[in-house]
């Protein structure tokens, strides 16, 4: 488990929290500004337009993140009625994962340096963190694009179906889907999340940090 590993480290543990507490307050956040500049301000009523972590962070999505390597933050409420056009729902939907890319792209700067002079990754302690940093933002971003219910990709989902009902099924059997997911990779020896995300999260290093190499 990636809880045992960090334990061993003292420096590597609080490089991930601060990574956990950035990747999540950013992502929730962005929803939030997305949200209430399109129109709604329900996230804004409910204390949610805020940097503060303690606003954001999900207990069970914040465990997931220790032991397997990838969870999820306290989703945002929203109302899509209150949108100026419909459009602006695949806008805050997508807003969660786009700022996490783009803050992995800044803390990247760095590392991006350093590889093209010749240096690694692990020849600086501070270029270490650096990429845990970058490599939470990815994981975050590309586990939540997963089309699963309530992830973010469901959203996008959403938008192009038509029928109620079966936007009310995809609700209400996502949650039993991911979990069974969940329940699968951790008894079984073959990982379906990381069968998925792996290849996301190396293509969106190489984008950030020029390197198809993850910490995670």
């Amino acid at each position: 488990m990636l809880i045992l590993s960090l334990l061993q480290d003292p420096f590597l543990l609080v490089t991930f929290l601060i990574a956990l507490i950035i990747a999540v307050t950013i992502h929730e956040y962005a929803h939030a500004w997305s949200a209430y500049r399109a129109g709604d301000p329900t996230a804004m009523a409910e204390g949610r337009l805020t940097l503060n972590p303690l606003a954001h962070l999900d207990p069970l999505g914040t465990l997931f993140l220790f032991l397997v390597g990838f969870g999820w933050g306290k989703p945002v409420p929203t109302n899509p009625r209150n949108y100026n056009k419909r459009s602006d729902e695949l806008r805050v939907a997508f807003s969660g994962v786009v700022a996490n890319f783009i803050v992995a792209f800044i803390f990247a700067i760095p590392i991006r340096v350093a590889l093209f002079t010749g240096n690694s990754i692990d020849s600086s302690i501070w270029l270490s963190a650096l990429n845990i940093i970058v490599d939470i933002n990815l994981v975050l971003a590309a586990f939540n694009i997963l089309p699963i219910y309530p992830l973010d990709g469901s959203h996008i989902v959403e938008y192009f179906m038509k029928d109620p009902a079966s936007i009310y099924a995809y609700r209400q059997y996502g949650p039993f889907i991911l979990l069974a997911i969940l329940i699968f990779d951790r008894i079984s020896s073959f990982s379906i999340l990381q069968g998925v995300m792996e290849p996301i999260i190396r293509f969106l290093s190489f984008l950030v940090k020029g390197t198809f190499s993850i910490f995670l």
